[in-house]
């Protein structure tokens, strides 16, 4: 190759070098600004999450994560679609909790029509960002029930709901505003002071939210909105994303513009943890599991080696306790369950005829029906499920009787006593004493009057090691070993 035309060769390679390097450049940046021209597009997503039950452990922990969830996808608002009767004090704080530190905005809202956000669903509409409600709903009713079942505010029953606008009259005043002991008056200031705060934080109606605790006064979606308690009414969710979009909301530190319009909205279902946790928390399934752990341990000690009651019994007891400690109990019902358990198991170890098992039954029934705190809505003991506890344990007791009845009827088969009433063969005998033979053994035995040998004679008792015996039949037929002497 000549020497000139190689070195003409590589400015030649450098230029295309340089053009292919601009064009893989060039292709980068349109691919760059496509993808943030499909980014810019993305309006961004809302994650819905609802709350259509009471307000306990299983729905917190749904709600919390599902916020915690929210944050970890970059979602720019959390919808809770809400329709409550209320329910625990402690679950409904660690949901405000996860509001309160939430960086991502959070909207509640009281849909369908009929919905409503009573109770401890008002104090969480008070924590949210954003407060909507469809139109036909309410809330309000956010009086605490004190710890025993008490009437509220001076164990008066609440009057019925005056019209819109009415002034109650003074008599009626003053009765919803004296609370009936110190401990009630604790429980009410404590609510006050705490949905004060709620309302102060999110610039919302105070004063309605102090008649809502200590009177609780309710509110419909059209008189929220008048009184400031809600930002808007909103007839579904596509209206409440429009409504909120360009608001301003306080996250944090840090305050915010939404922009809401056109979000997406992603639904997350409670997993299988949470529907796990609604499960065993439901009060009647905790009575269930609490009765079936005790018996299966009773019946694996009765029975050592069995194994499978144990085991059934030890998990189905662990998961009743778990319900226990998180639900709102008297330890009253709880002694009482236990107590009637082992009532009507000791009706099969001592002879009452009865009178154990019937004591039993009528434990668990009274320990069933106080076993949850009275007040909380939405968590009760069924009646079913107690008539169901009185019939399966008089039927156990009964079922219990009915076999010791049979078995004292019955021949005992087993121990010394079994060979009461049975035959045995005497192998020697002298006046009224001698030996018998049975089951292969020889025994002392006496008798009221002479026996011959190889005679089948009956057992009539014993007495330590010596049998009574009596002649059934004729002697058997003797040899020269059976002959007695002249």
């Amino acid at each position: 190759m000549n020497p000139e035309n190689r070195g003409l060769r590589h400015p030649r390679r450098r230029a295309r070098a340089a053009r292919a390097l601009t064009a893989t450049l060039a292709f980068a940046a349109g691919v760059l600004a496509l993808a943030g021209t499909a980014t810019s597009a993305d309006p961004g997503r809302a994650l819905l999450l609802r709350l259509d039950d009471t307000v306990n452990p299983a729905t917190a922990d749904y709600l919390v994560r599902g916020i915690q969830t929210a944050s970890e996808r970059g979602a720019a608002l959390v919808i809770v679609q809400m329709d409550t009767p209320g329910g625990l004090d402690t679950s409904m704080r660690e949901i405000i909790r996860a509001i309160l530190a939430s960086d991502v905005p959070v909207a509640s809202y009281v849909t369908p029509s009929g919905a409503r956000a009573a109770s401890a669903g008002t104090y969480i509409m008070y924590a949210s960002h954003i407060a909507a409600m469809a139109p036909g709903t309410n809330l309000g009713a956010a009086t605490p029930i004190s710890i025993g079942g008490g009437l509220p505010l001076g164990g008066q029953p609440e009057p019925e709901s005056a019209p819109q606008g009415s002034v109650p009259d003074q008599d009626q005043a003053a009765g919803a505003t004296a609370p009936r002991n110190a401990e009630e008056a604790k429980a009410i200031n404590d609510a006050i002071a705490y949905i004060r705060g709620l309302a102060e934080l999110r610039g919302r109606n105070i004063e309605w939210a102090e008649a809502a605790v200590r009177e609780a006064a309710s509110l419909t979606s059209s008189a929220a909105l008048e009184a400031n308690v809600i930002d808007f009414v909103a007839g579904d969710l596509d209206e409440l994303l429009a409504k909120a979009d360009g608001r301003t909301v306080q996250v944090g530190q840090t305050t915010v513009t939404l922009h809401t319009e056109g979000l997406s909205l992603e639904a997350l279902e409670p997993d299988w943890r949470t529907e796990l946790l609604a499960v065993i928390t439901n009060p009647n399934v905790a009575v269930i599991l609490m009765l079936i752990g005790i018996y299966g341990l009773i019946f694996e000690f009765l029975n050592p080696g069995s194994t499978l009651p144990g085991t059934v019994g030890a998990i189905s007891l662990v998961m009743g306790l778990y319900a226990l400690a998180v639900l709102p109990v008297s330890y009253a019902g709880v002694a009482l369950l236990v107590l009637g358990a082992l009532l009507v198991l000791a009706e099969a170890l001592v002879p009452s005829f009865g009178a154990l098992g019937i004591g039993g039954a009528i434990s668990l029934v009274l320990g069933a029906t106080i076993l949850i705190e009275p007040g909380t809505p939405g968590l009760s003991v069924s009646w079913p499920v107690v008539a169901g506890l009185a019939v399966a344990s008089v039927g156990l007791s009964g079922l219990i009787a009915r076999l010791a009845v049979l078995a004292h009827r019955h021949r005992v088969v087993i121990g010394a006593e079994q060979m009461l009433g049975g035959r045995a063969e005497v192998v020697s005998w002298d006046g009224i004493h001698g030996y018998v033979l049975v089951g292969g053994e020889r025994w002392k035995a006496v008798a009221d009057r002479p026996i011959e040998v190889g005679q089948s004679v009956e057992i009539t008792a014993i007495d330590g090691l010596t049998l009574t015996v009596a002649a059934r039949d004729a002697p058997a037929a003797t040899g020269p070993a059976q002959e007695t002497p002249d």
